[in-house]
């Protein structure tokens, strides 16, 4: 029992420190140039001796830990189905360890929790790595045969995705895109004996989000909407906004159930960081209201972003959660707080 206690104390302190990195590289990417003229970008790292190890969760779900960001797999007779796929560089270990779990059960699904470079960089070599089951006599002429395993996301990510800059280039390359989008806020799928259920919350985190709730396993995948190791990320050019975050947070509260004494339950996988449960959840909600709240406060006193930033309304949170150096710092997470609370200037009336 010691020696594994020992191996998960140092399998979640690599995967923290990897969160860091991955959350870092995705930021420059979201953020864009500006943000990486202003902040030194970070020497590429060296994956060659990262270890991506499976933690059995509860019922069908596994959570392989290692890399920056957390992939969820769910294994069961029909197949596989995973939840993001992590950065690029980590793709082809990713691929091994998930046939290593799974045996020879094909991945059937990925499913993408929202656009960022940390969650879908391996979408290519996963959905190559597995296949889609098609049916009916137009089944060889249907181009999802040849992509292989089915990749599902909000219509939004691939709306983001596609959006060409000023070289003509989409944004993403087309091989990271989801093969198949949904527009609805709650997607059903049945799936290796249990209900999957995928969760839309509007303009939270960014408005691509989808969180992923297996049903009979009791655990909910929740993507960057919830987070143990930083502020969260309100990626407010890509449609978030701290309004719809808090909401995301209460939603994804009134799904899980706390077992006895108001620990276990329910397991949540977060976007980054250790497993959670229902209490590390509504601390976590609490937190971000407290925060929007006391900022909300000072817009309407009339006060401006710099005099916000030096009221220091994150102060008795910083120590857990607070970053002073990098791409997404406390005084970014204040400023996007801001941007989303802001009453807009009315429009001028025509003349006339």
């Amino acid at each position: 029992m010691d020696k594994i206690v020992i191996q998960a104390g140092a399998a979640l302190r690599r995967l923290c420190a990897l969160a860091v990195v991955g959350c870092t590289m995705s930021l420059l990417v979201l953020l864009g140039t500006a943000a990486a003229a202003d902040t030194a970008a970070p020497a590429v790292p060296d994956f060659s001796n990262v270890e991506i190890v499976p933690w059995h969760v509860q019922g069908n779900v596994w959570l392989l830990a290692g890399e920056p960001s957390n992939v969820a797999v769910q294994v069961g007779d029909e197949g596989v189905l995973v939840v993001d796929t992590g950065i690029q560089p980590l793709a082809e270990k990713l691929l091994v360890q998930i046939k290593k779990l799974a045996g020879d059960k094909p991945i059937r699904f990925v499913i993408d929790t929202h656009m960022h470079p940390d969650h879908t960089g391996g979408n290519e070599v996963i959905r190559k790595g597995g296949f889609t089951i098609l049916a009916g006599n137009v089944a060889n002429d249907d181009i999802r045969g040849q992509q292989g395993a089915t990749v599902l996301g909000n219509e939004n990510i691939q709306l983001h995705m596609a959006e060409q800059g000023a070289n003509g280039q989409s944004a993403v390359p087309q091989a990271l895109w989801p093969t198949e989008t949904h527009t609805e806020d709650l997607y059903n799928m049945y799936f290796n004996d249990e209900a999957v259920q995928l969760y839309h919350p509007h303009d939270a985190h960014t408005d691509g989000d989808t969180f992923v709730l297996f049903r009979r396993s009791d655990v909910i995948v929740t993507g960057d909407l919830f987070v143990t190791t930083s502020f969260p990320i309100i990626d407010v050019a890509h449609g978030g906004t701290i309004n719809g975050e808090i909401a995301a947070l209460n939603q994804l509260i009134d799904l899980t159930v706390p077992a006895d004494k108001q620990e276990n339950g329910t397991l949540l996988i977060p976007g980054h960081g250790r497993l959670c449960d229902q209490a590390d959840l509504v601390e976590f909600r609490d937190m971000i209201t407290i925060i929007r709240d006391r900022i909300q406060d000072l817009i309407d006193k009339g006060k401006t972003l710099p005099q916000i930033k030096a009221a220091k309304p994150t102060a008795d949170y910083d120590g857990r959660f607070g970053v002073t150096t990098g791409v997404w710092t406390t005084d970014k997470f204040i400023e996007s707080v801001y941007n989303t609370l802001k009453p807009t200037k009315p429009k001028a009336k025509a003349s006339g």
